[in-house]
């Protein structure tokens, strides 16, 4: 089917986001993007140079100094971020990135530099984009909208072993509260706040496999393709 549409995947932290775009984009030969790496790479750029986000003028400096681009590993077929050419993707991955993330994210100039970039790279279609404001803000017009959730006690689970492996040092408290104090600066702040846009299919999968939500993610989106084709031959 030569049709491509755009599919936009949002939700709470800690949800499988990530793991669902990667999977649906590998099956339907699109290119997946991980809206979260950038604002990752962007926060770690200004941990290792000092900057203080709290001010306009140093943040609008900092983000002239900032080249993001994904590059794709041959080795494991994933795309990979790189923050002015060097390859971040498992740094921005870091606690101390993860505790700062949501506060950069929530910088006007910040969303706005990641978003230009975002839609952009959305301009061929055939993408899956996953973040907070994907169907709502980066793009509203997108042809299959998810939105993610899961149960709380679950998400904090998930997140706990996902942290374990890189530090055996961490609590399941420190865990919860950095999933708590994510999920509450996310749907408060001002710019792009997450939220479910009105025309988004939830998919809760505290209790699915990743085989059964990719299955039903597939299914869906199967159906946009078909009515896209459709729509494109009238």
């Amino acid at each position: 089917m030569d049709k491509k549409i755009i599919i936009t995947i949002d939700g709470w932290s800690s949800c499988g986001k990530s793991t669902l775009a990667k999977q649906l984009a590998r099956e339907l030969g699109y290119v997946y993007i991980d809206s979260g790496a950038m604002y990752r790479a962007i926060t770690l750029y200004f941990l290792r140079n000092h900057v203080d986000w709290t001010k306009h003028k140093a943040v609008e400096d900092a983000l002239k100094h900032i080249d993001l681009e994904f590059q794709s590993n041959h080795k494991n077929g994933q795309s990979e971020m790189y923050l002015n050419e060097e390859n971040v993707e498992y740094v921005i991955r870091d606690l101390v990135v993860a505790e700062k993330v949501s506060d950069v994210a929530a910088i006007r100039e910040v969303r706005e530099f990641a978003v230009r970039q975002q839609q952009a790279m959305g301009r061929k279609k055939g993408i899956v984009m996953d973040g907070r404001d994907i169907g709502t803000v980066v793009f509203p017009q997108a042809e299959l909208k998810i939105f993610m959730t899961a149960d709380n006690a679950i998400r904090v689970e998930r997140r706990f072993r996902e942290l374990y492996e890189k530090n055996p040092n961490i609590t399941i408290e420190e865990v919860k509260s950095n999933l708590e104090m994510r999920d509450y600066i996310d749907s408060h702040r001002a710019i792009s706040p997450l939220r479910q846009a009105e025309d988004a299919l939830v998919l809760d999968n505290s209790k699915l496999t990743i085989k059964e939500q990719l299955d039903i993610a597939l299914g869906w989106a199967k159906e946009r393709l078909e009515h896209a084709g459709n729509n494109h031959k009238k």
